[in-house]
């Protein structure tokens, strides 16, 4: 028997529980050096007992990591656990070797030290492990955090951004105990649900306009998210940034993976005690977290009933709302970013990746899910991706259940469901869409700046029981004439100062024939220089990460240089 059951803690229907925990807000990391220690620890989640979790930097979950557009950030994750593991940065813009795929293995006992230059939009991402086969287990046991980064375009709206003080991370998740309170890795009885860690959470929040920055870090649920009595809220971001204007609703559909970041005004509602809700009873058969997980009531998927969540409404966080702040927010811009869609007619090639199961018929939710008719293999490079490459991918799910499709290093726009333009909060960025079964949606990206012969980027299934059993693929980014950053540093010519702010000089004991520079995105950025007396001066560099390209008759050396 379980130790704790929904239906005992919060009555479905019904909004008169308050819930008994306050919720945990992760600490934060920031700056140029971001260490993450990979380990294993107990989380009291029922009380008086203890479960054997996963974390980073803790016992479960992880630091939100604050970042800033155009930073090099240099980082350290050392990996403690009993298993090898990855760490990839979901949503962010970088090269294959950073991406932590599961190609970039951290093993046991060692540490990977990715270094990289911010270049994402102000949005809320993530960080999570992808070894193949053991995501899921990984991310269930705890090991998940938030990445928020901020760009100027942001910072001249007004808006909440108070972290942890009207500025709130929700990691809202799912899951399933054993009778010794221990979690169960891949289970359908994930009747049990937290944010932040937190089971049955409430949070002190201002009576003003609060931003919530959500994340769905479940394994295979889908959220229908909403307010008591139906308060409106305002959708400001999606996955890869803000969108072009606040979109007014009062539901929210978040997949797994996902996130969105909503305003919600709590003016005038000192003392009282709204609540954050997912109404599973309004979403549609055919996605995990409905009724009926397949599009038809014959699709069965085994402990997925009973399972109180499925197909009934249930609280998700409680709100107790306290004094304002001595600076409240009290209004939505009316605009947010300023945002370029990509144009079909600039497209390159379309793609066609089909959704199925292995096995058809009314047991097939219980199988594995493929991707055009084959399962992952490590050894298989599944599409070559000419650099600078606009594709349509065209996503048709064949199955009798929604699959959130996730793409590694781009964020897309979609193009259409089934013909049809997305809704107003799905046209900007993206980097996970939900297909729903029988649907086609298309979306159109542009994979510049990173190439890689060796490495590959990941897409696949976000529900992770889908991923770990091989509904995913990979590709590569090609091109013969990048910059190859795994050349071997050069200790001669000597760079000094390096760091420095914007003028750097060198000397050399070989010929150099010629000096190119370039930027963090790999374009060619000009310089102006001056030899004198064997001592050559680069200066007009801009901050951030340059590449400084040597040639010396057939040999070319590379060199690093920091603009702070």
């Amino acid at each position: 028997m379980k130790r704790i059951s929904l239906l005992g803690t919060l009555l479905f229907l019904s909004f008169l529980v308050f819930a008994q925990n306050p919720l945990l807000i992760p600490s934060v990391l920031t700056g140029a050096n971001i260490e993450l220690t990979l380990q294993t620890g107990m989380h009291e989640f029922f009380d008086g007992q203890m479960t054997n979790t996963l974390g980073a930097n803790g016992d479960i979950l992880g630091p939100t990591l604050i970042l800033n557009q155009g930073d090099l950030v240099s980082f350290s994750v050392q990996n403690l656990l009993e298993d090898s593991t990855t760490m990839h940065w979901h949503g962010l813009h970088v090269a294959p070797e950073n991406d932590g795929g599961p190609h970039t293995v951290i093993a046991q006992n060692s540490t990977w030290s990715p270094s990289f230059t911010i270049l994402d939009k102000a949005a809320t991402y993530w960080y999570h492990p992808h070894l193949h086969h053991m995501t899921n287990k990984h991310v269930s046991l705890g090991i998940a955090g938030m990445i928020i980064v901020k760009d100027s375009e942001e910072a001249a709206l007004d808006l909440p951004r108070d972290y942890g003080v009207d500025d709130f991370p929700l990691v809202i998740q799912t899951k399933d105990f054993d009778e010794g309170n221990q979690i169960v890795v891949q289970s359908n009885n994930d009747d049990v649900v937290m944010v932040n860690a937190t089971i049955d959470p409430y949070l002190e929040a201002p009576a003003q306009f609060v931003r919530l920055r959500i994340l769905n870090g479940s394994s295979q649920r889908t959220f229908n998210l909403g307010m008591t009595d139906d308060q409106p809220f305002y959708q400001i971001a999606s996955d890869g940034g803000l969108l072009s204007a606040p979109f007014e609703t009062t539901r929210l559909l978040v997949a797994p993976g996902e996130r969105a970041e909503l305003l919600v005004d709590f003016t005038d509602m000192e003392g009282q005690s709204p609540q954050l809700l997912s109404f599973a009873s309004e979403i549609p058969d055919g996605i995990y977290g409905a009724t009926n997980p397949g599009m038809m009531a014959m699709l069965t998927l085994d402990g997925y009933n009973p399972n109180e969540l499925n197909g009934n409404d249930f609280v998700i966080l409680d709100f107790n709302i306290m004094e304002p702040t001595s600076d409240p927010v009290t209004s939505v811009p009316t605009a947010l970013a300023n945002l370029s869609p990509l144009l079909e007619s600039d497209a390159d090639i379309t793609r066609t990746l089909s959704f199925a199961p292995e096995v058809m018929g009314p047991n097939q939710l219980n199988g594995m899910f493929q991707i055009n008719n084959a399962s992952f293999d490590m050894e298989v490079v599944n599409y070559s991706i000419p650099l600078n490459n606009t594709e349509i991918w065209q996503l048709t799910n064949n199955s009798g259940i929604a699959h959130p499709f996730h793409i590694h290093d781009v964020q897309f726009y979609i193009l259409s469901r089934n013909g049809v333009s997305p809704a107003e909060n799905e046209q900007g960025l993206k980097d996970v869409v939900l297909v729903k079964p029988q649907e086609t949606v298309r979306f159109i990206a542009k994979f510049e700046d990173f190439s890689n012969d060796e490495v590959p980027y990941m897409y696949h299934c976000h529900m992770l029981v889908h991923e770990d059993g091989g509904m995913m693929g990979q590709f590569v980014v090609s091109n013969e004439t990048s910059i190859d950053e795994s050349l071997r540093a050069f200790d001669n010519p000597v760079i000094y100062p390096n760091p420095n702010q914007g003028t750097f000089h060198f000397q050399n004991s070989e010929q150099i024939d010629s000096i190119e520079v370039y930027n963090a995105l790999g374009q060619e950025v000009g310089f102006t220089m001056n030899n004198r007396g064997g001592i050559v001066t680069i200066s007009g560099l801009v901050r951030g990460l340059n590449m400084v390209k040597f040639q010396s008759g057939d040999l070319m050396y590379m060199n690093r240089v920091l603009v702070d």
